[in-house]
């Protein structure tokens, strides 16, 4: 814990703010970076750590707190607060805490605010324990994609030795270790993103056996037909819409169906309706949402695992990273188009 002297330095802190609610598909006007200040101590009175932000993420699951719902609507988590910092998960460097389980210098991860310097709650933030790997790691593998997608396949999939898998987004934050993690399984894998470049790193980088361009399909089912003739036990679902109403017809008896996201709807006013839902009563085929909040009991266990495949080589990691909190803004954007490969990420400082 420091020690707070009687004053302490005061300095620019640049953040990006939401400028108004979205309708529809958001654009970069919808945001702005502006500038404020920062007291480098935890205000007296105050159980808290100030972090200096070194890595901030961009995930899809920002859009939803980009709109404004209704008192009583299902969400993931509140709307952002107009000229507030808008917020998700970063890498940072603790620069003063008054909470005993940090302490000036420690590297963490956690929520933080879209900013230079946060003041965190300490109950959601986690100290960085394998600082020999990239810190940049921790906006993505190990930190609350690389859970997501670990809790989600492992608990939610519930994977058997020799299970056919498909991958939607199979290139993204989440999809690219799902699949590595269902090889570890023991799965035949099938992936699939919208660019023939992203096809080619699912078969060369993350050792998918097969993938796809849904871009390039006019027919989604048959195309899954064509490379799953036996069918799908598991689906690792980021997308919805027309992917898993095409996913459906292809289901096995008893298959698993995990809803991670739903990236294709986001940004619609209405969304797509699905009309094979009764192969999930032909199929006995179960569907379950899933998302990290109540995963993150696990999460020293999954550290040490996937710290463990890391090294090992057994999963590989690709990142898209920008320069700057003015590239945040586009670089989230660029998640609705498909314009990232790999998991998105904003570097703000070196350590």
């Amino acid at each position: 814990m420091a020690a707070a002297s009687d004053e302490a330095a005061v300095v620019r802190n640049k953040k990006v703010v939401l400028r108004r609610y979205v309708t529809g598909i958001p654009t970069e006007e919808d945001m702005e970076v502006v500038v404020d200040t920062v007291e480098l101590r935890v205000p007296a009175g105050s159980t808290a750590v100030l972090v200096k932000n070194l890595y901030l993420s961009c995930d899809p699951w920002m859009r939803d707190r980009m709109s404004k719902h209704d008192e009583g609507d299902i969400v993931l988590a509140p709307d952002f607060v107009i000229g507030e910092a808008m917020v998700n998960f970063g890498v940072g460097k603790v620069i003063d805490s008054t909470h005993p389980g940090f302490k000036a210098g420690d590297l963490v991860w956690g929520m933080s605010g879209w900013e230079e310097y946060t003041l965190a709650q300490p109950e959601f933030l986690f100290k960085i324990n394998h600082t020999e790997l990239p810190l940049s790691h921790y906006t993505g593998v190990l930190g609350m994609t690389g859970l997501t997608a670990y809790s989600g396949f492992m608990e939610v999939g519930r994977p058997k030795g020799g299970d056919f898998v498909f991958v939607s987004a199979a290139s993204g934050a989440v999809g690219q270790v799902v699949g590595q993690l269902a090889k570890i399984a023991g799965s035949y894998v099938v992936g699939s993103a919208g660019s023939d470049k992203k096809v080619d790193l699912l078969k060369t980088k993350f050792g998918y056996d097969d993938a796809f361009n849904y871009k390039s399909e006019t027919d989604l089912a048959a195309a899954l037909k064509r490379r799953l003739p036996e069918g799908i036990d598991i689906y690792f679902d980021s997308v919805g819409g027309e992917t898993l109403d095409a996913v459906l017809l292809q289901m096995r008896q008893g298959g698993r169906i995990v809803v991670c996201g739903m990236i294709s709807q986001y940004n619609l006013q209405e969304a797509y309706g699905l009309r094979n839902l009764y192969y999930i009563v032909a199929r006995a085929v179960r569907v379950e949402g899933h998302n990290v909040n109540g995963h993150f009991h696990m999460y020293s266990r999954f550290e040490e695992e996937m710290a463990g495949y890391i090294k090992e080589g057994k999963v590989t990691v690709v990142e898209d990273v920008v320069e700057g909190i003015e590239s945040a803004p586009a670089a989230l954007l660029g998640l609705f188009s498909g314009k990232n490969v790999g998991k998105q990420l904003v570097a703000l400082a070196s350590d």
